[in-house]
């Protein structure tokens, strides 16, 4: 069932007689992996945008990633990226911190953008000062929020790859921070980097030496 974040009859009578003027797609990246933020992206996209480039960001291979993000940075009407470190994830929990980056990349908009609609991929949504609608699978359904998907997706792994540089021991680069034989093989060497997330059940105790010490930001 949709349902707007207020129960003001105002705006939900926007969904009973007109339809929403300037339509916004957020979705996040990054909630399963061990190391590393929670990225979220939020895109408004105009009537002439090539929707063929659209889908899943799950569902298209690295080339397709990076032509898509061109294309929706170059001539989307707008978009934004944020993000929740690993440090907010072990503080609030994985859920609120997805929240949380979904509400910094739209707020990043709503100050230069009168957003009448959020379109949000999965079943919760962030308190946003417009109406809002949750959509299960919506990465694969709204056009808008399989842009958010992508933006969100390549932003996380670009982070990635700058933190496999500062911290080559892990190859964050490859598996991106997710729960793979290797990286947690890693993580029971060498203990954990400054971007794990230590609220996550990663590998048991460390075997040599402490954490790796460090910053990437």
């Amino acid at each position: 069932m949709l349902e707007s974040t207020t129960e003001d009859p105002k705006k939900d009578s926007l969904f009973l007689f007109d339809e929403p003027q300037l339509v916004c797609g957020i979705d996040e990246a990054g909630r399963g992996p061990l190391a590393g933020p929670v990225c979220a992206a939020a895109v408004i996209l105009g009537d002439d945008f090539p929707l063929d480039l659209l889908n899943d960001s799950k569902k298209l291979n690295e080339h397709q990633l990076l032509r898509a993000e061109t294309v929706i940075k170059t001539k989307a009407i707008a978009w934004a990226v944020a993000l929740a470190t690993a440090r907010e994830i072990d503080s609030i929990n994985i859920l609120q911190a997805s929240l949380l980056a979904m509400k910094r990349a739209y707020e990043k908009l709503s100050k230069e953008y009168p957003i009448d609609l959020a379109k949000v991929d999965g079943n919760q949504k962030p308190n946003l000062d417009c109406a809002t609608i949750a959509i299960v699978r919506g990465d694969a359904t709204e056009t808008e929020i399989m842009a958010a998907s992508i933006l969100a997706k390549c932003a996380r792994d670009r982070y990635m790859v700058l933190a496999d540089k500062k911290w080559p021991l892990y190859n964050f680069a490859k598996h991106k921070g997710y729960p793979t034989k290797e990286h947690r093989e890693a993580c029971l060497y060498y203990g954990l980097s400054p971007i794990h997330r230590r609220s996550f059940h990663i590998a048991g105790p460390k075997r040599k030496g402490d954490s790796v010490p460090g910053e990437l930001f």
